[in-house]
């Protein structure tokens, strides 16, 4: 039986170990460099809630890892397995995923001890409305404080009692709908942030697939269509990951889940998998693939690219040998333990880490969170203005060549950018740009040789520029 405290300490030590790996080639000095590191704030709470006459006790925790930017960001996660160690590990990590997308908050994370699939809506709504209240009462939620989100077990409809239970707290604060971000669109969220992890995803993999010499290093050919991928968990992330990089021309050959997976050399319909899920809550006996009893397996195949968008340790010192795919992007938090990576990094396989990869949620938060505080849609006083100038540059160009375009033609070529537009040109401009920075460290520090290390050098670097401009180091 798994041994989730356990877990959590694993997955926490693997992620100081990635830093320790990244600071010594930072030349900072030791009482930074321990600053940087620490857990800023950790907030326990024990509460009671009363559901069909009958009291439980629930605990949350909220971990604030860097006041170095406000305010501090990172989603709040709902399972019977959360523990301390794990929610350190993954605000230390949103503190760093931040700085290498140059995002400007600290990071942070939060968890409950429920079970999202075992609970009636009523009870959801009640323990979340009292969470965030007793993170309002200890002033640990705010637009310029704390900026919770979703995470794992949680989405838009938490997110907006969240929101909610804020405002009613906060009555007549125009920014109070910034306090959370992932928020239903007609409650302030913003048009882009479902897909934004996996969008994010796919950009990176586009990204990092373009450079022709590291592709033949590891004896690929560049760009993303052929490339044959394997995607572990087909949730949100998993989902989307799988969708943007079909449509990019590569091939989703096998998809795995906690039930099992699904395997067909020749490709699986991404669409028709997603259908079939929601339908049958299974992907076992999809018409268009074969049977995979343990999805654990389904790592170990031959691929191209291998996606873990599920939890985290899933590639491990035991199956890391096994593991075929040249290249892993990590969708997920943590999938690869530390000793795990030793291992396929001496097989010379490419790692593209999570602190970089699945970072489109929180940029898309970001842009969201600037929606609030400016209280205007994005694409809202611009959008007819560049349709009506493209249609004067069409109306030219007609007239010159004497050539007229049909009414499809025309709308395609003159539609002004809208808030989706908007906010999927600027995910894809901070990812092109994040990588790109990464991997130039990396050619710049011959010490450093894989992407995860050099990501965390490029994050402490920026991070400790943030403590200097505040005076608090030398």
């Amino acid at each position: 039986m798994i041994n989730h405290e356990e877990e959590g300490k694993k997955f926490l030590d693997t992620v100081m170990y990635y830093y320790e790996k990244a600071a010594k080639h930072t030349g900072l000095p030791e009482g930074m460099l321990e600053q940087i590191k620490i857990c800023n704030s950790v907030y326990k709470v024990s509460f009671p809630v009363e559901i069909d006459g009958e009291v439980k006790t629930f605990e949350g925790i909220r971990v604030q890892h860097s006041h170095h930017k406000m305010p501090t960001k990172g989603g709040i996660r709902y399972s019977v397995y959360v523990s301390e160690d794990e929610v350190k590990a993954l605000a230390t990590l949103m503190t760093f995923k931040c700085a290498v997308v140059n995002v400007p908050f600290g990071g942070a994370k939060g968890g409950m001890k429920i079970s999202p699939r075992n609970s009636s809506p009523k009870l959801l709504e009640k323990v979340t409305r009292r969470f965030a209240t007793e993170l309002i009462k200890k002033n640990l939620i705010g637009p310029s404080l704390d900026v919770p989100a979703p995470d794992y077990g949680t989405g838009a409809k938490e997110m907006a009692w969240i929101a909610d239970t804020y405002m009613t707290f906060n009555y007549g604060n125009t920014d109070a709908q910034g306090c959370v971000t992932g928020k239903p669109v007609g409650l302030g969220g913003i048009r882009g942030r479902t897909e934004a992890t996996g969008l994010g995803t796919y950009f990176g993999i586009r990204e990092c697939v373009s450079f022709k010499e590291d592709m033949t290093k590891i004896g690929l050919e560049a760009g993303v269509a052929g490339k044959k991928v394997i995607i572990q968990g087909f949730g949100n992330v998993g989902y989307h990951s799988a969708k943007f990089l079909e449509e990019d021309g590569a091939i989703i050959i096998g998809v795995a889940e906690y039930e099992g997976g699904t395997y067909n050399e020749n490709g699986l319909n991404v669409e028709e998998l997603l259908k079939y899920r929601t339908e049958n809550r299974t992907v076992l006996d999809f018409p268009g693939g074969q049977n995979v009893e343990d999805s654990i397996s389904m790592l170990e195949m031959p691929c191209d690219i291998l996606v873990p968008a599920a939890l985290e340790n899933q590639i491990q010192e035991h199956n890391a040998d096994k593991i075929q795919a040249k290249i892993i992007a990590e969708a997920a938090n943590g999938p690869i333990t530390q000793k795990a990576e030793e291992i396929l990094l001496k097989k010379n396989k490419l790692i593209i880490p999570d602190l970089y990869l699945n970072a489109g949620g929180v940029t898309v938060s970001y842009f969201e969170w600037l929606k609030n505080l400016s209280n205007v849609r994005f694409g809202r006083m611009g959008k007819r203005a560049e349709e009506k100038s493209y249609n004067r540059i069409v109306d030219f160009v007609e007239r010159i060549t004497e050539k007229k375009l049909d009414t499809r033609e025309r709308t395609i070529i003159t539609q002004g950018a809208d808030e989706e537009d908007i906010v999927r040109s600027g995910l894809e401009d901070t990812m092109i740009l994040a990588y790109r920075e990464i991997r130039e460290a990396m050619m710049q520090n011959p010490d450093i040789t894989d992407l995860r290390t050099a990501a965390f050098y490029v994050a402490i670097r920026k991070i400790a520029l943030s403590y200097e401009m505040m005076g608090i180091f030398p």
